[in-house]
């Protein structure tokens, strides 16, 4: 990409979240002279925390607001001359679409297709952030590439589906120029403790007993957040318009693996570990095809075994950050998925 239509105005959408909060301090680490305006709603996995020592900084702004709200959302664009969307916001648990699937229509779908029309109004350039579980389970030694059929199975699955045909959709009616990433399993810094490798080590640290779904040999590809935001950097300022990148390791692991590394790298006791009821419609197998990024010049820095560790030892040297967050709303949640499935495991 030329100097001339570098994007040096972002709106990250879902910036106070997991994966963009990461991506908001790995870009403006790398393009001091962009500016970033942060926009989320800052629902329960959205904390201010996660950016609180770049709020100061002049080039970091944030508006909190819904991107269904379509006026706010143009406001925003223009009010701060946007060049470029980064769609982070969504809503991502498997298992809270499983226990309440319409906030995922609500934000998924009918958010990206917001963002969509206000780009399409404004004449911005979009990245949509999607997942490698819109390819489905997959089966034997194939690898998800980019031009598979989707085959979602879970209702947060499906929304991210739809939200990539609408994105789509608009390049192909509009010629709005749009992105897609799709990212593996990702762990690291600020990660919700909903999610496996943080609810597990976060567990081990206190102690509580682990819960695997199944007989946790499903596959997972784990990716560092860090490899993620430098993919997305990738294709921001050398990929295609118009085209879809996948971004992971290749490389998969069984779930037992993870929690082993989880445990071994904070010291814990294998015994934590309980086998609990699965959840329902869980994909046996994730595994991505990741060449055509690598194409791009882009390499992962961290392979699997590297990524959960480094993610055990954050949690380890972070426990303030956490903390607070396994109370209260978080402690209801943990109830409702894991009391009954755990009540039944032995010690």
């Amino acid at each position: 990409m030329t100097t001339d239509n570098f994007p040096k105005r972002l709106l990250v959408t879902g910036g106070c979240g997991f994966i963009g909060s990461n991506f908001v301090r790995y870009w403006l680490g790398q393009h001091p002279e962009s500016r970033v305006v942060v926009y989320d709603k800052l629902t329960y996995a959205g904390r201010r925390e996660n950016l609180a020592d770049l709020w100061d900084s002049p080039n970091l702004s944030l508006v909190v607001a819904d991107i269904g709200d379509m006026d706010a959302l143009r406001r925003a664009c223009k009010e701060n001359q946007i060049d470029l969307i980064v769609n982070f916001a969504a809503e991502t648990h498997v298992d809270q679409s499983i226990l309440g699937p319409l906030v995922f229509t609500d934000t998924n779908v009918r958010g990206t297709h917001v963002l969509l029309e206000v780009a399409r109004q404004l004449g911005i350039r979009l990245h949509h952030i999607s997942t490698d579980e819109v390819y489905g389970h997959i089966r034997d030694d194939h690898q998800s590439v980019e031009t598979d059929e989707l085959a979602p199975r879970s209702p947060y699955a499906a929304s991210k589906a739809a939200a990539d045909q609408l994105v789509q959709a608009y390049a192909i009616t509009y010629d709005l120029p749009v992105t897609i990433t799709r990212g593996a399993n990702n762990v690291g810094a600020y990660q919700y403790p909903e999610k496996a490798v943080p609810l597990f080590a976060t567990n081990a640290i206190l102690g509580e007993a682990i819960p695997v779904y199944g007989d946790g040999l499903q596959m997972r590809d784990y990716a560092h957040v860090h490899d993620h935001c430098t993919g997305i950097e990738t294709v921001l300022l050398h990929g295609q318009i118009g085209e879809v990148y996948n971004v992971g390791t290749g490389r998969e692991m069984t779930n037992l693996e993870m929690v082993d590394i989880v445990l071994d790298t904070l010291g814990k006791d294998h015994s934590l570990v309980r086998h609990v009821t699965d959840r329902p419609g869980h994909d046996r197998r994730y595994s991505m095809n990741v060449d055509k990024l690598k194409a791009l010049g882009w390499q992962p820095k961290y392979d699997p075994k590297e990524a959960v560790a480094e993610a055990a030892k954050w949690y380890a040297e972070n426990q303030a950050w956490w903390e607070p967050i396994r109370s209260g709303e978080f402690r209801e949640y943990y109830e409702k998925q894991y009391a009954e499935r755990l009540a039944g495991t032995p010690s």
